[in-house]
């Protein structure tokens, strides 16, 4: 588990936050610098972190794995080290890299890890002197439950293919009445875009190059996982989705929707296995004082990726340089407000910072 030091938060909390002039300067003056780097396979090929020769490396959308057979604790846990990237992928689309964007989702899921760790488990080491900010991940090679643990409060506009927005309008399309939607059983006319949802839903989808939403029914068919192991994934889920409501409440916002991951770790216990409550993998909309949904041009205030989905004009777009800086100003005032903490980065070259982390991992853990 990654530690965040209470002194150093403490300071954080009395620094005044970045403006929105300053973190435009700092995007323009050193986005540049921490963006530019050699993948991680490329840094084991060149022979820059000896002790992971040979490893295998897993390249996923915004985050690589290495792992290998000899790579485990003095304990014999299996070790998985996650890198963060600035990818961003929107409609499973790779569209460029983001300045500043590993470490704001690095951040932002290590300052969540610590409301939720004691529901959800973790699959994390604790290393001590390793930043918050870290771009490496280390934690537990876990036996993955292949699915995504997608919840949802709203309705939010979406334009991706597995939202319920977007089964939503073809239901209201074909004339439709009623939707079944992940196994849940709607009527159409109750629904509205962006609006509050009967309940709290549980709407996972598939592990796959384009992902699918499915219901429970196809994990358990098809052997993803079992009855038991899919209620203690919701069950505990659930529990923390409230207790980050709780928390954002204090901070003027309201989860609207979040995915996770889970895995299996040596114990037999399932444990979150990757990011939590970050601005990719979940929603974050504004209130006001009486607590009405704040509004830009019809429609809520929003810290999350759909900012960058919205963008996107054509398949294969790929962002430029303006369209790159101006998310990333985003998520590093999501990031402020989300934490209540300064954005307090480190403007270190990426191949430097990912080799001194993982040098200081490898020392702790091996």
């Amino acid at each position: 588990m990654l530690r965040l030091f209470p002194k150093t938060n403490l300071l954080k909390e009395l620094m005044p936050m970045l403006d929105e002039q300053q973190i435009r300067d700092l995007v323009i003056d050193h986005g540049p610098t921490v963006n530019h780097g050699r993948p991680i396979k490329q840094i084991i090929e060149d022979g820059d972190i000896p002790r992971l020769n040979g490893a295998t490396v897993l390249e996923g959308k915004v985050s690589d794995s290495v792992f290998a057979e000899n790579l485990t604790t003095k304990a014999g846990q299996p070790i998985r080290l996650m890198y963060r990237n600035n990818r961003i992928s929107t409609h499973d689309v790779n569209r460029g890299a983001i300045p500043f964007k590993d470490q704001v989702l690095a951040f932002n899921h290590a300052h969540m890890l610590n409301l939720v760790k004691d529901v959800l488990g973790s699959s994390q080491f604790e290393v001590a002197g390793l930043l918050p900010s870290s771009t490496v991940i280390p934690a537990e090679n876990l036996n993955l439950v292949m699915l995504e643990n997608v919840l949802r409060l709203y309705m939010a506009e979406s334009s991706t293919s597995t939202s319920l927005y977007q089964h939503w309008l073809a239901a209201k399309e074909k004339g439709e009445e009623v939707l079944d939607y992940a196994g849940h059983t709607i009527s159409v006319s109750s629904l509205a875009p962006n609006g509050v949802l009967p309940y709290l839903m549980d709407t996972p989808s598939t592990k796959e190059k384009v992902d699918r939403t499915i219901d429970a029914q196809y994990l358990i068919e098809s052997g993803v996982c079992s009855w038991k192991q899919y209620a203690q994934i919701r069950n505990a889920s659930i529990m923390a989705f409230g207790m980050i409501s709780h928390y954002l409440a204090s901070k003027g916002m309201v989860l609207v929707d979040t995915k996770t991951e889970h895995g299996i770790n040596s114990e037999g216990e399932i444990v979150a296995a990757d990011e939590l409550y970050t601005m990719d993998s979940s929603r974050f909309w504004r209130r006001d004082e009486v607590g009405d949904l704040l509004m830009r041009d019809g429609k809520p205030i929003s810290f999350s990726k759909e900012f960058a989905r919205g963008m996107v004009k054509e398949k294969d777009q790929q962002f430029t340089d303006d369209q790159a800086a101006e998310i990333a100003v985003r998520y590093i005032q999501g990031l402020q407000h989300l934490t209540g903490l300064v954005f307090d980065p480190d403007l270190r070259p990426r191949d430097e910072r990912i080799v001194d982390s993982s040098n200081l991992i490898l020392d702790n853990l091996l």
